[in-house]
This record gives structure tokens, C-alpha cells and sequence, in this order.
């Protein structure tokens, strides 16, 4: 695939970048695409390597090794190598839905598992699949037709997530009758509300949301499950300022009851929408929030007025203090930094980690590498240095007369071997203890599972972890035609993962309404 000699006559090259200092004045993407001509020499660098790990997308070492749903890499990227750009839509849309999303927000699993990695720099993959799905717009390629027969069965889908979404698609192109139900006021789910813009622009998931809807999906927003026993969102309920910021004035409740009525399934991917707290003295200060609603009310606002109605959590001015290390750390302190944020300090409870790959990380297994993402590229770019201290935990939250919070204790960590357990335990060190100022604090310390109400609505079980339960590699619920995907099914984790969950769920539904299922 690609051309023999490619990885050894062209070197790695990816789209360019617009400066730090440049992009945070906006929340617009600040990637600037490659020529096609340069596009085709980086496809060019897929170098026939006979056992594609690209595609593997399976666990090594507890890790996904390539991509999850198994990319056709190789053969989409000979075709753009070879400038047969409808041909390689069509191999990259066999096996993803969203290839407008993942080009831009998956960590490429794929490029870390590329046979290039193991003695210099991995295809472009990630970007390759941009240049397909965005030239099949441009041409026309992309299919917007309904199913030329209907099947007569009716799926209802609760959650517009990427999972939902991916489903959705599946189903509908099997002749099923898919219904959407969102609860919030715009479609998307994690990727309208969880990802700031800068990382994926909103009209790039209108303009596919469009297009389902001229395939025959129906999509409900504003819309909650209940089931008639005050079951309301806990986030509906909230009595502080988060209330007007984060819910509508016209969301209506549909009981679980009447969608298993009405339908012949239901598919539940409503994600993993319980964001984990810290418990420490001084939680209850003013200006704590978490990071999940911080991101949501900054988008929101941004798309219903640019920001003139003031209805978001806003860091202008402020010494903000993200207490979480992962992607959504990393978003927070990108947003507050175009909000106009004069400090912003990242804790990270992990060590920091090798700039190359140690001994015992081998490729292909997934680089477990440091990674200096945009905005703490950004943090560096304004304020002269990283943003994030390791090793670091918060002890305890510091108010001032007003209740409001001016401070956080921290201590530094060390993490130990358990002799008898064999396990890392996390210990504080003796008299390290330091005072951060800081008067804005958001909580990215990742989620805990689905949201118990809507599993309640439903009377499907949950598991230790509060996901959805099923038996192992299945997506059945306990309840008789009610199935589940995404987040919701195996917590918290990435937009290429949700999608795989989506369409496996979307299989098994098939199977469940037909008796059996063509390949997906």
C-alpha cells in the first residue's frame, strides 16, 4: 500500500498549526489543512508493512492497539496516494460513520500502532482520513438517501451522543425506522456540548446531523425519560446558577414506559454523565465547578449569542486552578485561557511521563508518552512555562469572608508498591504541603458512570462501576428489547470507542428484529 519506497523518500509532515498566541484570541479550529498534492506524498508513507497494526484495534498490555473499528488504513491510504479520492471514501465509510469526527478529536491510536513508529515517525493517518471525508463533501460523494425499503420495525435511541449517532446510521441503513431522543437543546451529545469548539467546530456536526435527517432519521430534542416516579436530571434540579445555564424552559418528559410501548427496541447511549467530585474541607465554596459544565455553558453561550448573554462559567480575570490532568483538563485550561484567564495551574496526580517510550512500553503497544496538547501549549505560549505540576493533589479549599474560594492546600504525592498486594498506592509526602492562590476552580477528574435515572426509568441493572450491565461482549440490557452503547455500556472513553459501540449494539438490534444481521 502506498508507495514502496515512501516512508524513506518523504518525511512526516502534518498541517499547520495557527501560534498559541494567534488562535486563543477565538474558539475556531486552528488547523490549516495540507495541499492535496502534499497529502497524497503523506499517504505515500504507508510502507506495505504485510501485518497492518494500524487496523489491529485490540487490547495489548490492557491498551487499544490501531483502531478500534478496524480502519481499512492501508487501502484508503494507497488510494490517496494514488489520487482515487471516491474510492477511498468508500473503504474509509465501511467501517466509521464519522470520519468528519474522529480526524479530529481521536489520539489516533492508529498512527501509534503505524510499523513507521518503530524506528521514526508514523504515517499521518489521522489527517490522510480528514482530506477523504472533507474532499467527499466538497464532490458530492457523501450518501444522504433514505433506505430504498423499510423494514417496518421502529428503534428508539435515547442519547445523540456518538454512539447514539453511530446506531442511528446503522439501523436506519437496514430499513428500521430510528427515532432520536435528545435531552438537550442541540444534537451531538459529548460532541456538541463536551468538546470545545476549537477542537471540533459545530457546524461540522449539523452538517452530518443533515444529512441523517435526509436519510429518514428523526431526531427529538429537548427531551427527557421518565417514568413517572420524579426520576427528573439531578442537573435540572440544581437551585445554583448552574440551573439557568445548563437547562431549557421547554424540555418535556417522555415516559420509558411509552417508548417500550411504541417501539419494537429501544438503545440506550446516554453516556457517562456523572462527573467524579473531590471531597475535601471547603467543597462548598463559591466558584467550584466541574469541568463538564465549565465546557457546556462556555459552547452554549457561544453558539446562542458569541458570548452576549453571559450565561456561561467565565475564568476572565481570574487565577484558575484545574484540578485533573487528562484531555478535559487540557480543554479546560485552553478555554480559560481564551476567556481571559491570568493564571491557569493543571494538578495531575500521576507521575510525569517519559518523553520517549521506557523499556517495558514497547511498540505497538500504545505510547504511554508525555504529551503537551494545545492548551498547555497555549499556557506556555502566554505565560512562560507549563501549566501542570505532578504528583500534586488538593488537601483542602480555602474561602475567603464571602464564602468564595481564594486558595487551594496542596500535597505532593509519592506512589508506593504494596508488598503483599503487588499494587501502586498513592501516599502523601510528610510536611510538602503548599498553598496555590487561585479564586476560579474547575474539577476534570473524569466520570463515574451513567446517570442512575434514566437506568431507573428503564429498570435496567448497573454494575459495580455504575455502567450499564450486559453479559460480556453483548449490549443486551435485563429488559426484554432494550439494549445500551457507548459511555453508558463501558464508561468513559473515546469517540472512535463510542462509535465501535454504537455499531456493535446497532448488530445485535438487527439481529434482535430480523433474526439475523448483514456484516456491519
Amino acid at each position: 500500500m502506498g508507495k514502496s519506497t515512501g516512508f524513506m523518500e518523504y518525511e512526516r509532515q502534518t498541517s499547520k498549526e495557527v501560534p498559541p498566541l494567534e488562535r486563543i484570541k477565538n474558539f475556531n479550529e486552528f488547523h490549516e489543512p495540507l495541499s492535496m498534492e502534499e497529502q497524497r506524498k503523506q499517504a505515500a508513507r504507508c510502507m506495505d508493512c504485510g501485518v497492518p497494526f494500524c487496523q489491529y484495534g485490540k487490547m495489548i498490555a490492557g491498551m487499544a492497539s490501531g483502531c478500534p473499528l478496524n480502519n481499512l488504513v492501508p487501502e484508503w491510504n494507497d488510494n490517496v496516494y494514488t489520487g482515487n479520492m471516491e474510492m477511498a471514501y468508500k473503504r474509509l465509510s465501511k467501517t466509521n460513520n464519522f470520519p468528519e469526527f474522529t480526524s479530529r478529536v481521536c489520539p489516533a491510536l492508529c498512527e501509534a500502532a503505524c510499523t513507521c513508529n518503530i524506528n521514526g515517525d508514523p504515517v499521518c493517518t489521522k489527517e490522510n482520513e480528514r482530506s477523504i471525508i472533507e474532499n467527499a463533501y466538497e464532490k458530492g460523494y457523501v450518501n444522504c438517501e433514505p433506505p430504498k425499503v423499510r423494514s417496518g420495525k421502529r428503534v428508539a435511541i435515547v442519547g445523540s451522543g456518538p454512539s447514539g449517532l453511530a446506531a442511528a446510521d446503522q439501523l436506519n441503513r437496514r430499513g428500521h425506522q430510528v427515532t432520536v431522543f435528545e435531552r438537550s437543546d442541540r444534537l451531538g451529545g459529548l460532541l456538541m456540548y463536551g468538546i470545545p469548539n476549537m477542537k471540533l467546530e459545530k457546524q461540522i456536526i449539523d452538517r452530518k446531523i443533515d444529512c441523517l435527517k435526509k436519510t429518514g432519521i428523526e431526531f427529538v430534542t429537548g427531551t427527557e425519560i421518565a417514568n413517572g416516579k420524579n426520576n427528573q436530571n439531578p442537573a435540572v434540579a440544581k437551585g445554583d446558577e448552574m440551573a439557568g445555564y445548563l437547562t431549557d424552559a421547554k424540555v418535556k418528559n417522555v415516559k420509558a414506559e411509552k417508548l417500550l410501548e411504541e417501539y419494537d427496541a429501544v438503545v440506550l447511549a446516554c453516556g457517562a454523565s456523572n462527573p467524579r467530585d473531590i471531597k475535601v474541607t471547603g467543597r462548598d465554596a463559591k466558584g467550584i465547578y466541574f469541568a463538564v459544565d465549565f465546557l457546556k455553558t462556555t459552547t452554549r453561550s457561544l453558539l446562542n449569542s458569541n458570548f452576549a448573554d453571559g450565561k456561561y462559567v467565565s475564568a476572565k480575570g481570574k487565577k484558575v486552578l484545574v484540578i485533573g490532568g487528562g484531555d478535559t483538563g487540557n480543554d479546560c485550561v485552553g478555554t480559560s485561557i481564551r476567556q481571559g484567564a491570568v493564571a491557569v495551574t493543571q494538578l495531575e496526580m500521576m507521575p510525569k511521563l517519559p518523553e520517549t517510550r521506557a523499556a517495558n512500553n514497547p511498540w505497538p503497544e500504545w505510547p504511554r508518552v508525555l504529551k503537551t496538547d494545545y492548551g498547555q501549549q497555549e499556557a506556555i505560549a502566554k505565560f512562560g512555562h507549563d501549566p501542570r505540576i505532578y504528583e500534586t493533589t488538593v488537601k483542602e479549599i480555602v474561602k475567603n469572608k464571602d464564602g468564595q474560594v481564594c486558595a487551594a492546600k496542596c500535597v505532593k504525592l509519592a506512589w508506593e508498591k504494596d508488598p503483599e498486594t503487588g499494587r501502586m498506592n498513592m501516599k502523601e509526602i510528610p510536611d510538602s504541603e503548599y498553598t496555590i492562590e487561585c479564586d476560579l476552580i474547575l474539577i476534570a477528574a473524569g466520570f463515574l458512570g451513567t446517570q442512575k435515572y434514566v437506568a431507573d426509568a428503564f429498570g435496567v441493572k448497573l454494575n459495580a462501576r455504575t455502567n450499564v450491565e450486559t453479559a460480556p461482549g453483548e449490549h443486551k440490557t435485563n429488559v426484554d428489547k432494550v439494549y445500551t452503547c457507548g459511555d453508558m455500556h463501558r464508561g468513559q472513553s473515546l469517540v472512535v470507542w463510542a462509535i465501535r459501540e454504537g455499531r456493535d449494539a446497532a448488530k445485535e438490534v438487527d439481529t434482535f428484529l430480523n433474526g439475523y444481521s448483514n456484516d456491519f
